[in-house]
């Protein structure tokens, strides 16, 4: 990740909020490409993805869940944290590896995802004070929660306090959201926006999760299976935009499921990002 105070909307944010919000404004065209990497366990490595040198790259390590395990019956910890993805791929020092082999990588963490062992992964905090104080020993965070045992106004409170107490003690200079077409995920993630919006750096809206009919959007699932896929059309309106000087970037769900088809498309829409108009 750039840590630099941009606030990059992967595609224009009036999509998720209502035109009378106050929106910050998006910078043109970005050549940030940003993919989810390790929630599938299908032994990806870092350096098994292609990384295009003309483009900041940002690898997102899925996920890290305030629960005590995936086995038997999980249960929420009030914002201790831990580790859900393929660490043995995806280990510490396999992170300062590819940072330093390649200088325009930078690895975030997502706090939350769909699910922890056979059920959601709900966000369910005992209190605010008390789950950011639990949370609070992370890196660069993207906040990927998908489904919710707390109010919106909580959950604005116990994200943006994280967010904003990581940020004013240099422990991150970036974070990020990755809403979706739901009303219960659009409730919860429009307050959070409404009042911490200026420390929101980047929204990776999940385009994929709308129906077939969707026709421009800036980011899709490796495996098909929704959304506008590269087969599809994706590219032609990811080119569209970029005419238009409205590609902000491109996100990729996920590294795991690109592993099978040799990461064509990762390779397609860095190319596509690296161009200059």
């Amino acid at each position: 990740m750039e840590f630099s105070k941009l606030l990059i909307s992967l595609f224009i944010f009036q999509v998720f909020l209502p035109c009378h919000m106050s929106i910050q404004a998006a910078p043109a065209n970005s050549d940030l490409f940003r993919e989810y990497i390790g929630a599938e366990f299908n032994n990806v490595k870092f350096s098994d993805v292609p990384i295009n040198s003309n483009v900041e790259f940002h690898f997102i390590l899925s996920f890290a869940i305030d629960y005590d395990s995936t086995t038997g019956s999980p249960s929420p910890t009030n914002g201790k944290f831990n580790v859900f993805w393929d660490s043995d791929n995806l280990s510490p020092s396999q992170v300062s590896s590819i940072k330093s082999t390649h200088s325009n990588v930078k690895v975030a963490l997502s706090l939350g995802g769909d699910s922890v062992g056979d059920g959601y992964a709900y966000f369910n905090p005992s209190s605010v004070d008390s789950w950011v104080s639990n949370a609070y020993h992370l890196d660069g965070i993207d906040i990927n929660y998908e489904h919710f045992n707390a109010d919106p106004d909580t959950f604005s409170e116990c994200i943006g306090k994280l967010i904003k107490t990581l940020k004013n003690n240099g422990v991150i200079s970036f974070a990020s959201i990755a809403p979706f077409d739901d009303d219960d995920v659009q409730s919860h993630y429009k307050a959070l926006w409404k009042s911490y919006g200026d420390l929101i750096d980047y929204v990776n809206f999940q385009f994929y999760a709308y129906d077939q009919g969707t026709t421009v959007l800036a980011s899709f699932i490796s495996d098909g299976s929704g959304g506008l896929t590269p087969k599809n059309g994706f590219f032609t309106a990811c080119s569209r935009l970029k005419s238009e000087d409205k590609l902000h970037g491109i996100f990729v769900w996920s590294a795991d499921d690109s592993k099978r088809n040799g990461f064509r498309y990762e390779k397609q829409s860095q190319a596509l990002l690296a161009i200059s108009h």
